[in-house]
């Protein structure tokens, strides 16, 4: 099957990008490097294409109280023009589907942006619970997403005329050449930053009129390695990876992203026994001691012959110029436990530590 491209796909390629397939999409993985893209955005800007992203627009009467049902968060928590981390499990096992942020337009109105690879199943499963009156459009391939992130965004944003200094998890619209363009407090860095959702027929202009503005910031075209690179300093969850159908938000630590209290969400019944139970592996921060660098997959364990689990996102931190992980082990090791590694080969003691693993600057004012 053929992979799919965003509207900025040759301006990507005239800009010298090295792709890779994310989801079904080609899209860049790296321009200039991945530690130069990382380094702009923790010290001054970056701007990422993640167009692959879903875009999924739920509408009609009872649309919030519809996605309230189904998924884990609790949408009465926050208010229109706000955004809200949230996630879509199986009901049955109380695995997640997939982790996606809901933006509250209006009570019968909102965006819901899943991650690509999973875009279709979310759409799926809402379109079969869906009632009556309540419609689900997807506009997967008919808008991009652009992150400008670090702190510099402030300018880069102001200078091309579009909003900013709304608070974290909020977002406004705003035309750009006469159409208009959503522009999210939201972001997968750590950093200060906004995503901004437009149609295609503005993609262009937008892109290249945020890179002109960024210049005089050393603006740095980003791919999808120094996203990654920058969400594990964060301990961010990657789906498929930290999360999946196979690891539940009780195990991943996110029980802060479900409202518990709520009468109902999918896969409520099976993941409050587990918490009620408590999970027998949890996900932890591991930061390297030596000069080992953790890929997913690695056996993490608390003496060369006892395994207590595996890394599920590791790599090499250019911010701290040392190796740093998630891993899903034993939920009887405590933090601050030294443990070991295998690096190919080589024992690597690590210290289980809570993400994250540098200080954010997402929330500052």
């Amino acid at each position: 099957m053929a992979l799919k491209h965003s509207a900025l796909h040759d301006r990507h390629v005239a800009l010298g990008a090295k792709f890779s397939e994310f989801g079904g999409w080609e899209m860049p993985l790296e321009y200039s490097g991945v530690v130069k893209e990382h380094t702009a955005v923790r010290t001054s800007v970056g701007i990422f294409d993640v167009s692959h992203l879903g875009k999924l627009v739920v509408r009609g009467d009872g649309a919030q109280e519809f996605i309230d049902r189904c998924l884990t968060n609790d949408l009465g928590r926050i208010e229109k023009g706000k955004a809200q981390y949230t996630l879509c499990c199986d009901d049955a096992t109380g695995g997640v589907v997939d982790d996606l942020i809901v933006y509250l337009k209006d009570d019968d109105h909102l965006l819901l942006v899943p991650n690509a690879a999973n875009s279709a199943e979310v759409l799926r499963r809402l379109e079969e619970a869906a009632p009556a009156g309540v419609t689900i459009a997807d506009h997967h391939e008919t808008h991009v997403v652009l992150a400008v992130q670090g702190t510099r965004s402030d300018e880069v944003l102001d200078a091309v005329g579009l909003p900013t200094g709304h608070s974290y998890m909020s977002f406004t619209e705003a035309p750009y050449d006469g159409i208009d363009v959503v522009v999210c407090r939201t972001g997968y860095t750590g950093e200060r930053g906004y995503e901004l959702i437009a149609p295609n027929e503005v993609a262009g202009a937008l892109w290249d009129a945020l890179l002109e503005a960024g210049a005089a910031y050393d603006i740095q075209p980003c791919g999808l390695g120094a996203r990654d690179t920058l969400r594990t300093e964060m301990g961010y969850p990657l789906h498929g990876q930290d999360i999946s159908m196979a690891i539940t938000p009780v195990q991943a630590r996110l029980g802060w992203a479900i409202g518990w209290k709520k009468d109902a969400f999918w896969g409520k019944a099976k993941l409050e026994a587990e918490r009620e139970a408590g999970p027998k592996v949890t996900l932890r921060g591991l930061v390297a001691q030596g000069r080992g660098i953790p890929r997913p997959h690695m056996s993490v364990r608390l003496t060369r012959d006892l395994p207590i689990g595996e890394i599920t996102s590791g790599t090499f931190s250019p911010t701290r110029k040392l190796g740093v992980a998630l891993a899903l082990i034993s939920s009887q090791v405590e933090e601050g436990a030294e443990v070991s590694v295998d690096v190919r080969g080589r024992e690597e003691i690590f210290v289980v530590t809570k993400p994250p693993f540098v200080q954010p600057g997402v929330r500052e004012s």
